[in-house]
């Protein structure tokens, strides 16, 4: 063994430089289920909306049908 202590300049560069790397691996982690989180959100968007499209549809369509009901039984107002 050596006398010469250790450079503690060494030690602590090697210690911050173990911890950054350990913050960079879970800000990468972070990221990737970020980007799992933003492609679910659009999903669900994109679903809602063709909810929303064919709740429109039916209500149209359930409307043409009450407009011929009204016409056949005379009902409409002029």
């Amino acid at each position: 063994m050596s006398d010469q202590p250790e450079n503690l300049l060494l030690v602590y560069s090697r210690r911050l430089d173990a911890k950054l790397d350990q913050v960079i691996e879970t800000q990468k982690d972070h990221g990737r289920r970020l980007t799992a989180l933003e492609i679910q959100v659009g999903n669900l968007a994109a679903t809602e909306m063709s909810h929303y499209a064919n709740t429109n549809l039916r209500i149209d369509n359930i409307e043409k049908r009450l407009d011929r009901i009204e016409r056949r039984l005379d009902l409409q107002h002029a």
